[in-house]
């Protein structure tokens, strides 16, 4: 709001100096807690078997990775080195959009855990479109051209996997970057680790935002 009013200040459509939003008092204080989930409720609950492989893969990857919801679906196989255990996080797609990740940091390369390795190879195996161009998480209705919809796989699959299982948690994207990071940090990791394995800029945005 802030950038607006200055925007509008600056074609002259309000009084310079006059922007409101510098007299707002703004709380950081959250409104709720977000919800992290349990080990139990991912693996014996069964929120990551659900029912298509491409969705495991996704819900598997996303838990152990922290990766971004749009980094996630912009994965392409190219980006999988399945020798040397690491992902390339190289893009992002917003609604669609193709860009760039949101800072330098961001594209380091992810870790890759030898079991996770595997699934996604299972993956691969059974993807329809597994070129090395291909996205990892190809949509079948777009012929491949696009990456699946987010938002679309949370309530055809996700969240419904949530409900059989009787978990009643809000559960998103970021719900699994959250659970991946307050699970390593219940495992007693160096905050400074956590931070890198997000790429996040600071230190403090991992303890305040996502721990």
């Amino acid at each position: 709001m802030s950038v607006l009013f200055n925007h509008a200040i600056r074609r002259e459509f309000l009084p310079q100096g006059t922007n409101p939003i510098t007299m707002v008092r703004q709380s950081g204080k959250r409104m709720r807690t977000p919800d992290i989930l349990e080990v139990h409720e991912l693996v014996a609950g069964g929120l990551v078997r659900p029912a298509f492989a491409s969705d495991r893969a996704m819900v598997l990857l996303d838990t152990v990775t922290g990766l971004r919801r749009s980094e996630l679906i912009g994965l392409k196989w190219l980006d999988v080195n399945f020798e040397d255990l690491e992902l390339s996080v190289t893009r992002s797609v917003y609604r669609q959009r193709v860009g760039r990740c949101k800072a330098e940091i961001s594209r380091k390369p992810v870790p890759l855990d030898p079991w996770v390795a595997e699934e996604l190879l299972t993956w691969k195996l059974a993807a329809p479109y597994n070129q090395s161009k291909d996205w990892v998480f190809a949509s079948t209705r777009k012929k491949g051209k696009q990456p699946y919809s987010p938002d679309s796989l949370l309530k055809r699959s996700i969240r419904p996997a949530a409900e059989r299982v009787k978990i009643a948690k809000h559960i998103g994207w970021h719900t699994f970057r959250r659970t991946f990071t307050t699970l390593l940090k219940a495992n007693g990791e160096d905050v400074k680790v956590v931070q890198e394995l997000l790429r996040q800029a600071t230190v403090k945005m991992t303890l305040e935002v996502y721990a």
